[in-house]
């Protein structure tokens, strides 16, 4: 499945989305690694921010956060319940928008997002982000193992392979930590995630 036709997936599902990963509390989608998130405020990039619900809560937190969305219809609904956050049309794997501004950021998040791409676009991913994370900035992505649905499929990823590539890029592995998913139907279904952080070398 081509990635314009996962977005649409999305587009065709909207309106049942924006309220289920709104309801979702940003304390618990990030539990993992909390405690490895910056405490002093900074500059951050959401990939895949989806409504924005973390990149508001970062917001909350004082980080002056760019949310990067691709899917209109959930770009639309986060400009409008998190007008905080600075919002733009992009996705991976080259992010060529984002890039394009010519900024560097402190912490990139990139949650539920990877399970998108295929494994050809792993390293295309993984050097567009690296090129926006400032030396000695924190990158943080959830890697998610187990179906999808059926308009939305997820592809593997060998988080193994994604370490090394990353390692390759300039990005050195602080932690990587396994959970189950919290929502009560991916749970039911098998889902998983690894989580990895990953720092840009100075």
């Amino acid at each position: 499945m081509t990635q314009a036709a996962i977005f649409e997936g999305y587009a065709a599902d909207a309106a049942e989305l924006v309220p289920r990963f709104e309801a979702l509390r940003s304390v618990e989608v990030l539990a993992p690694v909390l405690d490895l998130l910056p405490v002093r405020a900074c500059k951050a990039l959401d990939i895949g921010a989806g409504t924005g619900r973390d990149a508001a809560w970062l917001a909350a937190r004082g980080h002056r956060v760019l949310a990067v969305e691709p899917v209109d219809a959930l770009r639309s609904a986060g400009q409008s319940l998190h007008s905080e956050v600075e919002w733009l049309a992009d996705s991976l794997p080259e992010l060529a928008k984002t890039r394009a501004r010519g900024e560097r950021f402190s912490l990139i998040l990139c949650i539920a997002v990877w399970q998108h791409l295929p494994a050809s676009e792993h390293a295309a991913a993984m050097t567009a982000i690296a090129s926006l994370l400032a030396p000695g900035g924190r990158a943080i992505l959830s890697i998610r193992h187990g179906p999808g649905a059926p308009g939305r499929p997820c592809y593997p990823a060998d988080v193994d392979g994604l370490v090394g590539a990353a390692h390759r890029e300039g990005l050195d592995l602080v932690a990587r930590r396994a959970a189950e998913s919290i929502q009560p139907q991916n749970r039911a279904a098998g889902v998983t995630w690894d989580w990895l952080v990953l720092d840009r070398r100075l």
